[in-house]
């Protein structure tokens, strides 16, 4: 508990010297102090049960901060450039959701068909659509605008499994969910994108879908293969993977941030908060579409996260893939990170109160 506590006051110096940092003119200090500030903080999190859950979105903050601050460091390394391990990382951690996944994450569609029907088909609903919304009033550029509405129109977010433990919600649903949005992704997304962003920016419906076929269902099929011929004999994988994945997806938010960093600092802060409404709408929605129909209160929380959290990976992957990563990739960079603030919120406000039914 004494090294937490270190960890904790570590986090509260670095904020306040970051603070006198930028009062007193000394702009250098800001970001190596509010990176540590992150770090201190997510080290310090993992002693405390509640708490814990949360490493992980300072993470990918310390990490953002990093990205933003020091590009030249996450754009290219000699002549090699860093944005095209973007697509490898996320077939690693679609392989590594495949080597989790089996027939019981299938088994709730059978089990509670009503939950899983509301929770896919209002995320395929409300976050295109509210997407769309978002970029038309935007005023952006057509490419920053339609990835405003690829975030909308991705699965959703591998986080969210996470979040609806934290939140006390129906974690069973929720893993269900998102392994049928992700199988469905390779037909749903190229469609949406092509009905919705095709007013913007060319868009490939065939090309998109073999993208997303390349980084989601194949890799998604070889886990279940391996997990299949070798379920129990590879230990170790079980606990490296979740880091693998985690690892993977701060890649390539830190990748995109850099490269779009130009045009983070010039539309940021509106960008940031057509995010921040996109995502929290989702929330509000999700929850009352699925309380429209009745569900438990855990589902209804179940559904609110489902609904609200994407995947920012494969939304950058497919940015990626289009050629467009400094542009389409921006709005997918900037709501991984605020997503996991966001849940987090949600998820500790929500852990407090134990549903009733």
């Amino acid at each position: 508990m004494h090294t937490n506590k270190f960890f904790l006051y570590l986090a509260a110096a670095a904020l306040v010297a970051s603070g006198i940092a930028a009062l007193s003119g000394h702009l250098p200090f800001v970001p190596p102090l509010a990176i540590l500030f992150f770090i201190a903080l997510a080290v310090a999190f993992q002693g405390y049960a509640v708490l814990k859950g949360f490493s992980y979105t300072m993470v990918i903050l310390a990490s953002f901060t990093a990205a933003v601050s020091y590009p030249q460091y996450f754009t290219k390394w000699g002549n090699f450039d860093l944005s095209t391990l973007i697509t490898p990382s996320i077939q690693l951690i679609m392989f590594g959701m495949g080597t989790t996944m089996g027939i019981k994450d299938f088994v709730g569609v059978v089990k509670t068909p009503k939950g899983v029907f509301i929770g896919v088909v209002s995320h395929f609903m409300i976050m295109p659509l509210m997407g769309f919304t978002l970029a038309n009033f935007s005023g952006f550029e057509p490419e920053i605008a339609a990835g405003i509405i690829l975030i909308g129109c991705s699965p959703n977010g591998m986080a969210s499994n996470v979040i609806s433990y934290l939140a006390k919600a129906n974690v069973a649903l929720s893993i269900t969910i998102t392994a049928v949005s992700t199988m469905l992704a390779p037909f749903v997304t190229p469609i949406l994108m092509k009905l919705l962003a095709g007013t913007f920016i060319e868009i490939d419906a065939w090309e998109m879908m073999w993208d997303i076929m390349k980084m989601v269902i194949l890799p998604i099929a070889a886990g279940l293969l391996f997990n299949r011929l070798f379920h129990g004999k590879v230990t170790w994988l079980d606990r490296v993977m979740p880091y693998v994945s985690m690892f993977g997806i701060a890649f390539s938010i830190v990748v995109i941030a850099a490269a779009g960093r130009d045009n983070l600092f010039s539309i940021g802060p509106l960008l940031l908060m057509l995010v921040l409404i996109h995502n929290v709408t989702g929330y509000l929605l999700g929850y009352w579409s699925a309380r429209l129909f009745r569900l438990s209160e855990r589902d209804c929380r179940t559904v609110a996260i489902e609904v609200g959290m994407q995947n920012g990976g494969l939304a950058s992957g497919i940015a990626k893939e289009m050629g467009k990563l400094a542009t389409v990739g921006l709005a997918p960079a900037i709501f991984g990170p605020l997503m996991n603030v966001t849940g987090s919120i949600l998820a500790s406000w929500w852990h407090r109160k134990t549903p009733k039914d």
